[in-house]
């Protein structure tokens, strides 16, 4: 690899892409963005493989007008099978699972294949680091009671990890040898105990675990469930979209946004503080359990997510948690950052890739 040259950040979303170019200086231990765009696209009808090449046009756009020569690209990691967290190269059985959605249909599938046509356009190569589902869980941690079923592990472990390892720089703590409870706060909730850089357990952030969100059921009573699937009988599809992408604070008060939950706090909306303080509860109760794995022997809970950006919110969880350990908080997603960070790393050496094969 050159010691010096520019990273290509890919991230897509449901109806835009995220785009950064970061500039990196190995010998100077450097590493800043220069370029960052929210890029609208025009015509996404269909399903999310049909968006590709009008996604990978525009991109292509992009870096043809940046006019920088790209050394590495990373794309956001998409649901795939349970992997090792780290950063692995893009290769033909990975884009392959991702074209066909053998794990997800999700947007972040599309990161990796636009990204593959630009590395095949201009010989880049192409990584992928941490996806949602990474899984690094005990075996204790699969166990969930019935036969049959396992626990999964899905989380942001990409914001997760980088916070942390952000975290641990600032402390001169070592990442791969601490022991903490992280807290990701945004759409879904993540309480993940992670020890020696591993999130070794995490409620499944996206159906059937932990705390309510902003838009997330968390866990739910069973005979609930029960009555909702066998009395009202929708489909599947339906069930999942209520759970996913209907519950929470919109469920509830209408709503995903959390500073307008809070005007309506601050406006004497009882209803919306019972809510408010409810997931506040529920956000406690998951840390106080992850906790538990470490048998309350850690070096910190860390609160981040976009949602860490309320004090308000921030500072209740830590009046119900703080007697547990030091609370940290470093709000914010951080995805484009830790995309750029994972690659720094392995142009460092630091980090070794690994290679994505056959579960």
């Amino acid at each position: 690899m050159i010691n010096q040259g520019h990273i290509l950040i890919i991230n897509p979303g449901s109806i835009s892409t995220k785009l950064a170019i970061y500039n990196y200086d190995i010998a100077n231990n450097r590493l800043d963005m220069v370029d960052e765009t929210l890029m609208g696209h025009s015509g996404l009808d269909g399903g999310i493989v049909e968006q590709l090449d009008i996604r990978y046009e525009d991109v292509d756009h992009f870096l043809t007008s940046a006019q920088v020569d790209i050394q590495i690209i990373m794309a956001r990691g998409a649901p795939l099978r349970p992997l090792d967290g780290g950063t692995y190269q893009v290769n033909e059985l990975m884009l392959d699972d991702l074209r066909t959605g053998k794990y997800s249909r999700h947007a972040s599938n599309l990161a990796a294949l636009i990204g593959a046509r630009i590395g095949n356009k201009f010989d880049i190569p192409i990584y992928i680091t941490d996806p949602t589902t990474t899984d690094e869980f005990e075996d204790v941690a699969r166990i969930s009671g019935v036969p049959g079923i396992s626990r999964k592990s899905r989380s942001h472990a990409l914001n997760i990890k980088a916070s942390l390892r952000k975290l641990c720089l600032r402390l001169d703590k070592d990442y791969d040898e601490s022991s903490w409870v992280v807290c990701h706060m945004g759409g879904g909730i993540s309480v993940a105990a992670v020890r020696n850089g591993r999130i070794i357990d995490v409620n499944d952030a996206l159906l059937g675990m932990g705390p309510f969100s902003p838009e997330r059921a968390g866990a739910l009573p069973t005979s609930g469930i029960l009555d909702l699937a066998f009395e009202t009988n929708p489909d599947r599809h339906s069930i999942e979209e209520l759970l996913s992408k209907e519950s929470g604070l919109k469920g509830y008060l209408g709503t995903t946004d959390l500073q307008k939950v809070e005007a309506r706090i601050e406006a004497g909306d009882t209803e919306a503080q019972l809510i408010y303080q409810a997931m506040v509860y529920q956000i406690s109760k998951e840390i106080a359990a992850m906790a538990s794995v470490h048998k309350f022997q850690m070096d910190g809970i860390l609160l981040t997510g976009g949602m860490a950006n309320s004090v308000s919110l921030c500072d209740s969880i830590s009046e119900r948690v703080q007697a547990l350990t030091e609370i940290f908080v470093e709000p914010g997603e951080n995805e484009m950052e830790a995309l750029a960070q994972a690659a720094f790393r392995i142009l460092s050496g630091v980090e070794s890739v690994k290679k994505y094969s056959q579960g």
